[in-house]
């Protein structure tokens, strides 16, 4: 009877530690590429390389009680068997994106500590012999859509209430990385590997524009950040950093930047740069502004570590978030 209390626990004890290791070689090579704001504002939710979603409670970690423990999720499950390349918000659910699949919980039941699966959608794309990626996703509250983007060069809107794919943006010859929109014109922008940045009529779906990026000498040659007139389609200002961006952002009267140096950047419209911030990741792949709650407005960012880093006045990091 001894023996087998004793076998047991040393098997307990060696799966134990089998576990905390795993985990550590995941903490290690995680990435972080997305980021959501709950709409109450309270929470926030981040997607890493390994499919899974972690929660974290903004208002417990702000709060001048805090402890270490707060600053960890208060839910995490597994949504996709590939990396959550992308993540966004309605007013009741948060929707992730994967390879191909397109699935969506409800916050209701994830603060609640639910994870069972809304829906899940996969676009009707024209790749057969990989599952493209779905790098970006875009609400358009305009017509309650969303927009999906990634690696089969395409934009796919879907109707938000009935599920359905209602039109393809074609013209892109590469992935596409990235979308916004200008809502007062009911225009849809896309940026793309191709080099070209593509207006496009958010009603119709037929193709306004075509910004050749890469024809311009001021952006030729490597990554360049660079902002752009949109009524006479010519850049007007070229900022002053090597490094590529991955994620631009308007703040007030600042263009925030952050990408393959270990900074958020803060430029004035006219180039120069009025700060640069030190985060943890070395590489910043997701950047995000919790204007849902002003009690809990933050900006947070995360990249290649297991950290989301929280900026409360921007101007400096005030502590992390920390996938466990």
């Amino acid at each position: 009877m001894r023996f087998l209390i004793s076998f047991t626990l040393f098997f307990t004890s060696t799966s134990i530690q089998a576990m905390d290791m795993q985990r550590s070689l995941e903490l290690l090579h995680m990435t972080v590429f997305s980021q959501s704001f709950s709409p109450c504002g309270k929470y926030l939710a981040a997607g890493n390389n390994y499919g899974q979603i972690a929660i974290f409670s903004l208002s417990s970690a702000l709060s001048s009680e805090a402890k270490e423990e707060s600053k960890k999720p208060v839910v995490m499950f597994t949504a996709h068997d590939s990396p959550v390349y992308s993540l966004v918000s309605t007013d009741r659910q948060l929707i992730s994106a994967g390879d191909g699949e397109v699935k969506a919980w409800n916050w209701s039941e994830i603060v609640k500590k639910g994870c069972k699966e809304a829906w899940s959608r996969r676009p009707p794309s024209r790749i057969s012999l990989e599952i493209p990626e779905i790098n970006c996703l875009l609400l358009n509250p305009k017509d309650n859509s969303l927009l999906l983007a990634g690696g089969d060069a395409q934009i796919y809107v879907m109707d938000m209430e009935t599920g359905a794919f209602t039109n393809v943006y074609r013209g892109h010859k590469e992935y596409v990385h990235c979308l916004a929109l200008r809502e007062q014109v009911h225009e849809c922008l896309s940026g793309s590997e191709d080099g070209t940045v593509r207006l496009w009529d958010a009603r119709t779906g037929g193709q306004v524009h075509a910004i050749e990026v890469y024809k311009y000498e001021l952006c030729g040659g490597g990554p360049a950040l660079t902002l752009w007139h949109l009524r006479s389609l010519t850049p007007t200002t070229i900022f002053p950093i090597q490094e590529c961006q991955h994620q631009v952002m308007f703040y007030q009267d600042l263009i925030l930047s952050a990408g393959q140096n270990p900074t958020i950047n803060h430029y004035q419209i006219s180039g120069d740069i009025k700060a640069q911030i030190p985060c943890t990741s070395r590489t910043i792949y997701s950047m995000n502004i919790n204007d849902q709650s002003q009690e809990n407005k933050v900006l947070t960012a995360a990249g290649n570590s297991p950290r989301v880093d929280v900026f409360t006045n921007f101007g400096y990091r005030a502590f992390s978030l920390m996938f466990v």
